[in-house]
């Protein structure tokens, strides 16, 4: 399995039909072994290294999926890769319609390849940031970004004028969206803050492919427009700002502190299940050794737009993460369920669970480019640890970043990490806790919901 952990599709340890020895067979990645057992089975193979069979053809597999699914078309190439490593040549191709026991309604509900590709794209009009509508203040924008100001959605509740106000910084690879993934059902990590009154402010990345400054843009410039939001914020509300990263947003908001340049306009940082080391995720690490080599390669992670700039493929970078960020709280079944159109209880039922809509028009359509320099820092946390003496791998303005910088300015630091985070482990959340001193916030869930679980 590529969601979570290393297991096969299986009813939840807590079932009382869970199997551990089904849970965990069938589940060993190893290349060696493979290409030993076809040795043994003495296929021969020709000049481009791809088995044959008895008759002197070679073998192929090819693999057919959904072409309305940009992700189950990527997961295909991913396993065609698998194979070819190995000598067995496989393509992979979408298709459309049925690819179930055509025919049979009995196995999937044909009403899942004619309106469920639609209820996805229609839930855009509940799922996500929506500027051009009543609930959100446009207060700034550079080049680069705006910043808007997220209004209670509850009636009942009003801005603090006075009150402490928090500017969110989002991930660049998941998407801004999901951080305001369901507003109304009450699931939407933004309005948390917004809905008890606190000032709540959001950095919003322009079009990247239609914002030149954007794609070029480095580590300084990131931090310079952050620090222009945040005079705009401490001016309105004449308090200090709270900067608040998700994923990978939180490692760029302490870098941007580290380096000085926030210095008396942010005194609190706060990170959720934010990357610091990556070197530390053992799950992590392991996942992207078991792809395909040209996957972990930077330079295959990039592409050249028409004006001649250089991007990180968010497309590629996207549906790698994103599997992995899904945990135990978006199981794979939900979705099934909602293809045979089952309730829990296994009867009929009507209409499509809104979070598995939400969470397949997040894989689906939430795709977007990287500026190259930031793809370049994550790049670096995950590749190169964090040095004894609590030096960052990544420079901004020259300057080393430190971490003990943090106390020495009386900024405070508050950690939230995910208990069951299978893409930023706990180990890589908490790495600043062995240099300095830290408040940490468990959640008891996964990377995806402690954004979408409010």
């Amino acid at each position: 399995s590529l969601v979570g952990s290393e297991m096969c599709i299986r009813d939840r340890p807590n079932s009382p039909y869970y199997s551990e020895a089904a849970a965990y067979s069938h589940v060993e990645h190893d290349v060696d072994k493979a290409i030993a057992y076809l040795d043994e089975m003495e296929l021969a193979k020709d000049s481009a290294g791809n088995r044959l069979r008895a008759d002197g053809k070679p073998i192929e597999i090819v693999i057919e999926t959904h072409s309305f699914r940009d992700d189950f078309l990527e997961i295909a190439e991913l396993i065609s890769g698998w194979w070819s490593a190995i000598g067995i040549k496989t393509t992979s191709k979408g298709v459309e319609g049925p690819l179930f026991l055509p025919g049979d309604p009995g196995i999937l509900n044909p009403t899942y390849f004619t309106e469920y590709p639609e209820a996805i794209r229609n839930i855009r009009s509940e799922y996500g940031f929506h500027f051009d509508q009543e609930g959100y203040r446009k207060a700034g924008e550079t080049e680069r970004f705006m910043l808007y100001q997220v209004l209670p959605s509850r009636t009942d509740v009003s801005v603090r004028k006075n009150g402490k106000p928090v500017v969110i910084i989002p991930p660049f690879v998941l998407g801004t969206n999901i951080l305001a993934f369901l507003p109304g059902d009450n699931k939407s990590f933004v309005h948390a803050f917004a809905n008890r009154g606190i000032p709540t402010y959001i950095r919003i990345a322009k079009n990247i492919w239609t914002t030149p400054a954007f794609q070029v843009m480095t580590g300084e410039d990131d931090v310079r427009d952050t620090a222009y939001f945040s005079e705009i914020v401490k001016k309105e509300h004449g308090k200090p700002v709270t900067l608040c990263g998700y994923c990978q947003g939180g490692f760029t908001s302490l870098c941007g502190i580290l380096s000085g340049e926030l210095d008396h306009l942010v005194d609190l940082l706060i990170t959720c299940v934010s990357p610091m080391d990556g070197t530390r995720s053992p799950g992590l690490a392991t996942f992207l050794n078991n792809l395909p080599p040209r996957f972990n390669d930077l330079a295959y992670g990039t592409k050249t737009l028409p004006n001649g700039n250089r991007v990180g493929d968010g497309k590629l970078m996207g549906w790698v993460y994103k599997l992995r960020a899904i945990d135990d709280e978006f199981p794979l079944i939900s979705f099934y369920r909602d293809m045979v159109m089952l309730s829990a209880d296994g009867k009929a039922k009507h209409g499509f669970n809104k979070t598995a809509l939400a969470i397949n028009y997040w894989l689906s359509y939430e795709r977007t480019d990287l500026p190259l320099e930031v793809t370049k820092m994550s790049f670096r946390s995950y590749n190169i640890p964090i040095t004894t003496e609590g030096v960052l791998p990544v420079r901004l303005f020259g300057r080393k970043l430190d971490l003990h910088r943090l106390p020495q300015k009386g900024v405070k630091w508050l950690i939230c990490y995910g208990e069951r985070d299978d893409l930023v482990e706990k180990e890589t959340a908490l790495a600043p806790r062995d240099f300095i001193d830290v408040e940490v916030s468990e959640f008891p869930k996964g990377h995806l919901a402690i954004a979408t679980s409010w």
